[in-house]
C-alpha cells in the first residue's frame, strides 16, 4: 500500500482556488498556469454550471458563449443527456468487450448513416477529433493499398494535434515543428486552379495520381472563411475523376454548430469520409468518429478477415459515451437544433451589423454562421501598442502581439464587469468569438451585445491599458 496522501473526490471539490492554482504549478504546467492567472476567470471557483450558465461558489453566475469551444451545443448539462448516463450506470450496462456485438455501437452507427447523405454508411467510433482525422488517413491511405504517396491540405486549416493531425494542418496554433508524417502538400484555401495544379504536380510517370486523399474544413473556425458551393462542388469533380480520397473535416462545425447539421450539406456535395467529434457527445463523453462511403470501407478493411482489426482503439465505441452521443443525436432532432442555429445566426447578423455602424471606428467586421462567429476588431493604430512595439521584449515582436493583447483585454473585461465568458482565436487573424450553445435564448444574446457595446464605449485603448495595470499590479 502507498504511504501517501492521495486526494478523493471529495477532497478536490473542497480545494480552494489557490490550492488548485498551487497543484496546476507542481504536477500540470507552470506556465498554463501563469497564462490563465492573467484573466479574472482565472479566480473563479465553478460550483455548477447549466445551460449557457456557469455558477460559482459565491454565488455569482457566468454567461458561457464559448459554447465549450466546440462541445457545449446542448449546454452544460443537458437533463436528458444527464438521465441517459445515469440510467446506464445504475443498470449497470456492460462497457466494453470487443469479442461481444455491442448495442449502443451499432445503434449509433446506424443513426448516423441514417442522417448523412449517399452511402455514407459506416462508422468507427473513437475518442478525439484528432484521433477520428488520423483514422480517415490510414483509412484512404489502405484504400489505395499503399500505392499512392501524397495527402494535400489547405494552407489555411487546423486538423489536431497529434503527428499526422498536425502534418497536414497549416495553423500558428502548431507553430512548433514535430516531425511529420511523409509526403504532404498544401493549397490555397478556396481556389480550385490550385487544387488541380497541386494535383496536376503530383503524378506517377504512368500519368496516373498519386494523392490519396485530399481534406479541407468547408468552414474553417480558425479565421471563419467558408469555401463557396461552387469551389467545393468543382473540388468533388476533380477528386472523383482523379480517384483522390475526398476527407471534409467537420469536427468543430457539425451538429449544426453553423445552421444545417454538418456544414458541407449545405453545398450539395458527398464525401468520401467525414470526421466529427465535439459536441458529438453531448458535452459529457469524450467521443468522435469517421464515417465513410461504403465502397471505401469494404475495399479497406471490409474485404478479408486479415485486415478487418487493421485500425482499432481501446476505446473503440465504448457504452455509455456511445449511449451518450445517441442521445445527444436525438435531442437535435428532438428540440429542432437546426432551427434554433438559425435563429440564432438571424439576431447575431443584426447586432453584428449593428456593431459595425455603431462602432466603426474599433470594429473591422464579423464572420460566421449559424452559432460560430468572430468579431474582428481595428487594433493597428492603437497607440499603446505602438508604444509596447518598442519594448525590447520578445513577446512584442509578434506581429499579432497587439490584435492578441486587444482581444484579450476585451474578453478580460466582459468578464469583470458583465460576468460573461469570451474567448478569441489564435490564429493567423484575431477575431473575439460569439460561438454559443445552441440553447442560448434571444435575451442572453443580447445581453452579451449590449455587454459587448458598453465595453467599447469605454475605447478599446483604455481597456487594453487597465489590463496592463492588472498583469503588473
Amino acid at each position: 500500500m502507498v504511504n501517501k496522501k492521495l486526494f478523493s473526490v471529495d477532497d478536490c471539490e473542497k480545494l480552494a482556488n489557490k490550492e488548485i492554482r498551487g497543484l496546476y504549478k507542481k504536477h500540470v504546467n507552470p506556465t498554463v498556469e501563469k497564462l490563465w492567472s492573467s484573466f479574472g476567470i482565472g479566480e473563479v471557483e465553478v460550483d455548477h454550471a447549466e445551460g449557457v450558465w456557469i455558477y460559482t461558489k459565491n454565488n455569482e453566475k457566468i454567461l458561457d458563449v464559448t459554447g465549450g469551444i466546440g462541445v457545449l451545443t446542448h449546454g452544460h448539462n443537458h437533463p436528458k443527456i444527464l438521465q441517459v448516463r445515469k440510467k446506464f450506470q445504475e443498470k449497470k450496462r456492460m462497457e466494453v468487450h470487443k469479442t461481444i456485438f455491442s448495442p449502443y455501437l451499432a445503434g449509433l452507427s446506424h443513426n448516423l448513416s441514417q442522417l448523412l447523405p449517399g452511402d455514407l454508411d459506416y462508422s468507427f467510433l473513437c475518442n478525439s477529433g484528432a484521433e477520428a482525422v488520423e483514422g480517415s488517413i490510414k483509412l484512404a491511405y489502405k484504400y489505395h493499398n499503399g500505392e499512392r504517396k501524397y495527402i494535400i491540405h489547405s494552407d489555411i486549416s487546423f486538423h489536431g494535434k497529434l503527428l499526422g493531425s498536425a502534418s497536414i494542418s497549416a495553423s500558428k496554433e502548431v507553430y512548433f515543428k514535430y516531425p511529420q508524417i511523409p509526403n504532404t502538400e498544401s493549397f490555397e484555401y478556396n481556389n480550385i486552379e490550385s487544387v488541380k495544379e497541386k494535383i496536376k504536380n503530383l503524378r506517377k510517370k504512368s500519368g496516373e495520381s498519386d494523392v490519396y486523399a485530399l481534406i479541407i474544413e468547408t468552414f474553417q473556425v480558425g479565421t471563419f472563411k467558408i469555401c463557396t458551393t461552387e469551389f467545393l462542388k468543382e473540388l468533388q469533380k476533380v477528386c472523383n475523376e482523379n480517384n483522390i480520397i475526398l476527407i471534409c473535416d467537420e469536427i468543430y462545425t457539425g451538429w449544426y454548430k453553423t445552421g444545417h447539421i454538418f456544414n458541407f450539406m449545405s453545398h450539395g456535395i458527398l464525401p468520401d469520409i467525414v470526421t466529427t467529434s465535439k459536441s458529438f457527445g453531448g458535452g459529457k463523453a469524450s467521443i468522435s468518429a469517421y464515417i465513410s462511403r461504403a465502397p471505401i470501407l469494404k475495399k479497406a478493411y471490409g474485404t478479408n478477415l486479415r485486415d478487418a482489426l487493421l485500425h482499432t482503439s481501446t476505446y473503440n465505441g465504448f457504452g455509455e459515451e456511445c449511449a451518450t452521443a445517441i442521445e445527444a443525436i436525438n435531442i437535435t432532432q428532438d428540440e429542432n437544433f437546426e432551427e434554433k442555429s438559425f435563429n440564432i445566426e438571424k439576431i447575431t447578423k443584426i447586432r453584428c451589423k449593428q456593431l459595425v455602424e455603431n462602432f466603426g471606428d474599433q470594429v473591422k467586421e464579423c464572420r460566421g454562421s449559424g452559432a460560430l462567429h468572430g468579431i474582428f476588431f481595428k487594433t493597428d493604430d492603437l497607440l499603446i501598442g505602438k508604444i509596447l512595439k518598442m519594448v525590447p521584449i520578445s513577446i512584442t515582436k509578434d506581429d499579432k502581439f497587439i490584435s492578441k493583447l486587444a482581444a484579450s483585454a476585451i474578453s478580460d473585461w466582459m468578464y469583470r464587469n458583465y460576468k460573461i465568458l469570451v474567448i478569441f482565436t489564435n490564429t493567423d487573424k484575431i477575431a473575439l468569438f460569439f460561438k454559443p450553445s445552441l440553447v442560448i435564448n434571444e435575451e442572453e444574446i443580447n445581453y452579451f451585445f449590449d455587454s459587448l457595446e458598453s465595453t467599447l464605449e469605454k475605447g478599446i485603448w483604455k481597456i487594453v491599458l487597465k489590463f496592463i495595470t492588472n498583469q503588473i499590479f
